[in-house]
């Protein structure tokens, strides 16, 4: 669990950083999340963009890509999600 210093830490990093990913009017799916493991393993902070044409909430997106991924949600604004989970390998983002 993140305390308030350190996701606002992490949504000052993620201010710079473009959406890898986005989802669209499918929604969420066991291969999204997949590619979402494996990138977040890499670079350990994410952003992903909800497109118009989805129907469902950017916020229960969020919470279904944070729990199959094993990520903390750091932020949802608007359409944008912002994820963290700290990598094993490459670890590159010290928490306050």
């Amino acid at each position: 669990m993140l305390t308030g210093k350190q996701k606002r830490h992490l949504r000052s990093l993620a201010h710079h950083l473009d959406p890898l990913f986005q989802v669209g009017k499918g929604g969420s799916n066991e291969h999204l999340i997949r590619h979402i493991e494996e990138a977040i393993e890499k670079r350990e902070l994410l952003k992903i963009s909800v497109l118009n044409n989805c129907l469902e909430d950017p916020r229960d997106i969020a919470e279904e890509l944070a729990e199959g991924a094993g990520a903390e949600l750091v932020q949802v604004i608007g359409k944008t999600i912002v994820l963290y989970k700290e990598s094993k390998d490459h670890k590159t983002i010290e928490l306050p």
